[in-house]
């Protein structure tokens, strides 16, 4: 029963990512011809989901949460441009990587901030929970980075940088703070614990890994990253 989940779900995924490739390569041709470059729509990305997490600070929930959207495509757009223009390069990926920690410390800041200082949602609790997501979301990019600097393939868990997005945006976008807000507490709840479950995770896996109960391969540190292994690493979110 559950190889058969894992077939369906692996084909969804598939149909889904292609799906939304091809909707993004007519998209980043366009971007191409502007002679928009990789970097400079990273940069873009970034710098709108701060303005996101500026509306999240001020109570513009809705607003914040469609901006952060529409932000979701330059933030996938930059790794195909890269891979179409022939400029995937070592550093495009570390500095994308870079700013996607910018932008959800941004993102988190902002709620942050909001349930800090709002006349009439200031929570201390709920700002408690939004700097322990904080810390959460930062330690599973972390220990990924960590592991694979290490040789280790540390990418498991279930709050992965899509799907923290995916639920910064949507909720927010369609009910901003509908039900007194609490839409909204359950979005934070939901991110800080499955950030911090997803981080106990990779922290595991790594220790199992090296223990040698789990099988994961250890290659050589330091050795000189293939092309490859840089449009993987563009492709992928921590």
């Amino acid at each position: 029963m559950s190889s058969l989940w894992k077939r369906i779900t692996t084909a969804h995924v598939k149909f889904v990512t292609t799906g939304y490739l091809r909707i993004m390569e007519p998209i980043a041709g366009v971007i191409i011809k502007l002679g928009i470059s990789a970097n400079a729509l990273t940069t873009i990305g970034t710098l709108s989901t701060i303005v996101g997490a500026v509306a999240f600070g001020l109570g513009y929930m809705r607003t914040g949460g469609i901006i952060i959207a529409v932000t979701a495509i330059a933030d996938a757009l930059d790794g195909i441009v890269a891979r179409r223009t022939n400029k995937v390069t070592v550093f495009g990926a570390f500095y994308d990587s870079t700013l996607d920690r910018v932008a959800d410390g941004a993102l988190l800041a902002g709620l942050a901030y909001f349930y800090a200082v709002n006349a009439v949602h200031a929570s201390k609790v709920m700002l408690g929970i939004a700097l322990a997501g904080i810390i959460g979301t930062y330690l599973v990019s972390y220990a990924r980075a960590r592991a694979e600097a290490l040789g280790i393939n540390a990418k498991v868990g279930v709050m992965q940088r899509a799907e923290r997005v995916a639920l910064l945006c949507a909720p927010q976008a369609l009910f901003g703070l509908a039900m007194d807000g609490w839409v909204l507490r359950a979005v934070v709840v939901i991110l800080a614990v499955s950030s911090w479950h997803t981080a106990i995770r990779r922290i595991n896996h790594v220790r199992l890994s090296t223990r040698g109960d789990i099988p994961s391969p250890i290659r050589v540190v330091n050795e000189k990253p293939s092309a490859a292994g840089i449009r993987s690493t563009r492709r992928a979110r921590l």
